[in-house]
């Protein structure tokens, strides 16, 4: 008997041995199998599949502890979230790739992922240096390799950021690194790039003959290999350099080029981008049909381990005792289960936090683009019915046009109510300061809800501390948008009744008042176990006398902004008898300035150039708006469509005035802006656009523009902004 264990021992030691070959050539077979899959799904944009064989392919070499596939699996993981523009889940599998390569230890696959993680980073303006760091590293990394492309990608890639960011110098050392690792090369892709970027290198410096140079150069390359991108990058640079140059007619026939190569990769571009819209959704179905597919393989992969150990405990059960093992396997068990479980449940969570996050910037940007589809055509028409209230002289539709107007201007408040909540709930809400004269604001608050009030035969009084500064300093918008609100609960929540607004100065120090706001109403009055729930987002009153009940933001938005202040609303209502709300308010004290909306009549007529003006917009509907209102106003006007054109007319005409759109093709208002100070420093440029204010009001100030108006835009308002910086330098 005691010769018979050995030999049994020793035949399933061979038998495994065996098994452990077969199983190993099968390994690899499968691992590079699962590779080839997932790269070929990737270039085919189908990323979901790429995804998952990613995903099989970590697993797998996870298994067996083989970093070079780990991070091939992780790499293209990265390039997939990076395509779908899933920026959180892209750094963590470049990262993740980027560990991988330093526990391989392969300089190859390490210069790599140093590169793919300065391609990211400095992708985004906020973290360039970051970036910068990671090509550095690629840089010293790929040194020690003796293959150029290796060397040469980081040093290019860091030249063009250089040159993106007009850091020209910092960039030439660089290129000229790159052409001598290019003499060794055959790459015709690389050789347009490279001449293409010296000669934005050179145009930058002023030296257009040599820029043309590389941009033909580049150009030539890039035709006769068919290499789409760079031809109309080296077009693009090669015509700006002709016209900086003075040689316009050349130039012109390069952007034709540039515009036709433009023209072929935009549909190609089209086409990709409806395949990765596509493929975003297929993604989002197969990451959750993916969740559950992991957890039943988890299961099968229990099992086979469970067969495994099964196997394993025949095999020591001749050695050792069988209860004591069969002690040690349960607890070895159960603490991998746990372990394994909480792995599980760590990163569930962690996915789900990062697709908030993903969420809530998807939320915002839309919002954003929202804001700007619905207040351009709303300008239209607030505009084009303003216009037609103050012409009409048929009895029979001016209150049709009054209803048009309100419906419009309700529209417009409905539009900033969400937008408002959605602004505070990002945390992207701030309070500036500017002069304004609260007795003249308030008055044109009242003044829009004349059409409310006449329909439920309301009454709107005013009282005003004779006290209070004619100049505060704060935020009026903000203000405005609080009174308005609480103005709209109060007449809509009334008939046949009266709403007031009193206005008092509690105290005032040398630069400081607080003042004191009342809104009452005689209405309908807020039942006491409702007068929490109504600062609730969406919060309604229930009344069945009522058929409008409205959004339910009105009185959320008044808390939150009032919190944005410093301050607090407080609630006196009895139902049936009315309500009041009150809140008080810190104002610096400001300088008493002229109404430049009152006295600029007589100031302005004087000088004929000064109420010629010129209206930069691309949208005609927008153009006959605004250039009617200052006719009525005895403005000359005339009309650009786009920024080249608005810059050709200054040239060669004296205006008073330009009244520019931000947001145009080709070159926008910004842009054009920039143009126009480089010849002119002296005419009025006031940003025209539908975007909030806050969103980019540092960067259209810093562009050279003078002052600001948020389309649609209030025609009194509208004059005084105008008036106020077509007199400010005569003053």
């Amino acid at each position: 008997m005691s010769k018979k264990i050995p030999i049994l021992l020793w035949s399933i030691y061979c038998s495994c041995l065996g098994f452990s070959q077969s199983q190993e050539a099968g390994y690899k077979d499968s691992i590079v199998h699962l590779f080839d899959l997932s790269t070929e799904a990737l270039y085919d944009y189908k990323y979901h599949e790429s995804i998952q064989y990613s995903l099989d392919m970590i697993d797998l070499a996870a298994h067996n502890d083989d970093y070079y596939h780990l991070y091939h699996g992780y790499n293209n993981l990265g390039i997939n979230y990076d395509d779908l523009y899933d920026t959180l889940r892209a750094k963590d599998s470049y990262e993740n790739a980027l560990r991988y390569a330093k526990l391989s230890g392969n300089d190859t696959l390490l210069w790599w992922a140093y590169n793919n993680l300065g391609n990211m980073f400095t992708a985004n303006d906020a973290t360039i240096e970051r970036g910068f760091e990671f090509y550095d590293k690629a840089i010293q990394i790929s040194s020690n390799l003796e293959n150029p492309q290796s060397s040469a990608t980081p040093l290019l890639n860091k030249g063009w950021t250089h040159l993106y960011l007009e850091e020209y110098e910092e960039a030439y050392p660089y290129l000229l690194k790159v052409k001598h690792f290019s003499e060794d090369m055959d790459d015709k892709y690389l050789e347009a790039q490279l001449a293409s970027l010296f000669g934005m290198y050179y145009s930058g410096k002023g030296k257009y003959e040599e820029a043309k140079k590389h941009f033909k150069e580049s150009i030539e390359i890039a035709e006769k290999d068919s290499l789409l991108i760079e031809a109309a990058t080296a077009y693009d640079g090669y015509a700006t350099a002709l016209f900086k140059n003075g040689e316009f007619e050349e130039a012109y026939n390069a952007l034709n080029k540039y515009i036709l190569l433009d023209a072929e990769l935009y549909e190609k571009e089209k086409l990709e981008q409806m395949e990765t819209a596509q493929a975003r959704f297929q993604t989002k179905q197969y990451r959750e049909n993916l969740e559950i597919a992991r957890r039943e393989q988890h299961y099968k992969d229990a099992v086979i381990e469970k067969s495994q150990q099964i196997t394993t405990l025949m095999v020591i059960s001749l050695v050792v005792l069988l209860l004591f093992i069969f002690l040690l396997i349960g607890i070895s068990r159960s603490r991998k289960q746990l372990i394994r479980k909480l792995k599980e449940n760590n990163q569930e969570l962690l996915r789900s936090k990062e697709e908030a996050e993903r969420l809530s910037m998807l939320k915002s940007r839309f919002f954003s683009t929202v804001s700007h589809e619905l207040r351009t055509p709303l300008y239209g028409v607030v505009g084009l019915t303003s216009l037609l209230l103050e012409d009409n002289k048929n009895k029979k539709q001016e209150e049709d046009l009054k209803s048009l107007k309100f419906s419009a201007d309700y529209l417009l408040a409905l539009i900033n109510d969400v937008l408002q909540m959605n602004k505070m709930e990002s945390k992207l809400v701030q309070l500036e300061n500017t002069p304004f004269n609260i007795k003249v604001l308030l008055k044109g608050i009242i003044k829009s809800f004349e059409f409310s009030r006449h329909q439920n035969n309301n009454s709107i009084d005013l009282e005003i501390d004779e006290n209070i500064p004619k100049k505060l300093i704060g935020d009026s918008v903000r203000l405005s948008q609080i009174i308005m609100n609480l103005i709209g609960n109060a007449v809509k929540f009334t008939e046949r009744g009266k709403v007031w607004i009193k206005v008092s100065c509690k105290t005032c120090s040398d630069d400081k008042c607080l003042i004191y706001f009342e809104v009452g109403d005689t209405g309908m009055g807020i039942p006491e176990s409702k007068q929490q729930e109504i600062f609730e987002e969406f919060s309604q009153l229930k009344a069945n006398n009522y058929n409008y009940q409205g959004t339910g933001l009105g009185l959320p938005i008044v808390k939150n902004l009032l919190h944005l202040f410093g301050s607090e609303v407080q609630l006196k209502s009895k139902e049936g008898e009315g309500s009041v709300f009150s809140f008080e308010i810190w104002f610096e004290k400001g300088e008493i300035e002229e109404d430049f909306s009152e006295a600029a009549g007589a100031n302005v007529s004087e000088e004929n150039a000064l109420k010629k003006a010129l209206i930069v917009d691309d949208n005609r509907i927008n153009q006959v708006v605004t250039r009617r209102i200052l006719e009525k106003r005895d403005f000359i006007c005339d009309v650009a469509s786009d920024g080249y054109e608005a810059i050709e007319k200054l040239k060669n005409e004296a205006f008073g005035l330009v009244l520019m759109d931000v947001n145009m093709p080709g070159m926008s208002g910004m842009e054009t802006t920039q143009k126009i100070r480089e010849f002119n420093q002296e005419v009025p440029v006031i940003a025209l656009t539908a975007v909030e204010i806050q969103e980019m009001r540092e960067e259209i100030i810093s562009s050279g523009m003078n002052d600001i108006i948020v389309k649609p835009y209030d025609i009194p308002t509208f004059f005084n902004t105008i008036f106020r910086n077509i007199l400010a330098p005569s003053s």
